[in-house]
């Protein structure tokens, strides 16, 4: 979703209004007078929810359907139109074990229509507090609650293959740095072909991809947090804004132009 106050933004498109907060492994876009994005496909499970009446979603630039609340798979291609509502998206890593075991509750259909009850009992707790312009910290947690109430309990087996994980973790902590293939495998202790088997194994995507979409939720966040989405190109490793803006459109359907803090 995207964000925009003032003058400015009103002479631009924008898809929304909000906060964007991340935490590992997931995060929360929050916001108002949500619009259209168009066909796109990301890495992450998004959930998506309608504070207000519904939304619009289709599977690539198929018919359009009506939800209170929706989960689409990583990867699948799909459109959005907020209809000018409050909406919450949250994010959820496909690797990480809540994401493994989303995916194996949903993993049937592309886009899952969450019953009204139940799209209900999620909003309630995130509509209230951002009405109440309540802090980050507590829309973190209550987008982590969500999602874990969606989740329900997580297999044993749920978990990433520790030597990913541990590639995972030293990769995001140093997205403003160029970042090869053969220093992550070193990092997990593989030859590189084991290691770019593995990865694609684990995450359903190849390391370079992976990359990308870290980058991109690292540069969103930065921008959120008031800097320029030149300086925000520049943290996540983007060679320059005209590549963040080139990978956000074809990850998130927006130029990350239209994204402007609330």
């Amino acid at each position: 979703m995207q964000i925009g106050t003032g003058a400015a933004a009103s002479r631009r498109a924008i898809a929304g209004i909000g906060r964007v907060l991340l935490w590992s492994g997931g995060s929360i876009w929050i916001g108002r007078d949500a619009g259209r994005v168009e066909t796109h496909a990301h890495h992450a499970i998004q959930v998506a929810l309608s504070l207000d009446a519904g939304f619009l979603m289709s599977e690539g630039r198929g018919e359009w359907r009506e939800h209170r609340g929706a989960i689409v798979m990583p990867h699948r291609s799909h459109r959005f139109d907020g209809c000018g509502s409050r909406m919450a998206m949250l994010f959820v890593e496909p690797e990480t074990a809540q994401g493994r075991a989303l995916c194996e509750r949903y993993g049937s259909a592309d886009i899952t229509d969450l019953a009204h009850d139940t799209a209900q009992a999620l909003v309630r707790p995130l509509s209230a507090a951002y009405a109440a312009n309540a802090p980050n910290e507590t829309l973190v947690a209550l987008g982590q609650q969500a999602v874990a109430a969606l989740v329900g309990q997580i297999p044993a087996a749920g978990s990433v293959d520790p030597r990913i994980s541990h590639a995972i973790a030293w990769m995001r902590a140093r997205l403003e740095s160029p970042v090869s293939l053969n220093e992550a495998a070193a990092i997990a202790h593989l030859s590189p072909s084991r290691f770019r088997h593995l990865f694609v194994a684990q995450t359903g995507v190849s390391f370079r991809a992976y990359l990308l979409w870290a980058r991109v939720e690292r540069a969103v966040a930065t921008a959120m947090e008031g800097q320029s989405w030149t300086v925000a190109a520049q943290d996540a490793g983007f060679a320059d804004s005209a590549h963040l803006s080139r990978t956000c459109r074809r990850m998130f359907g927006i130029a990350p132009a239209t994204l402007v803090r609330e």
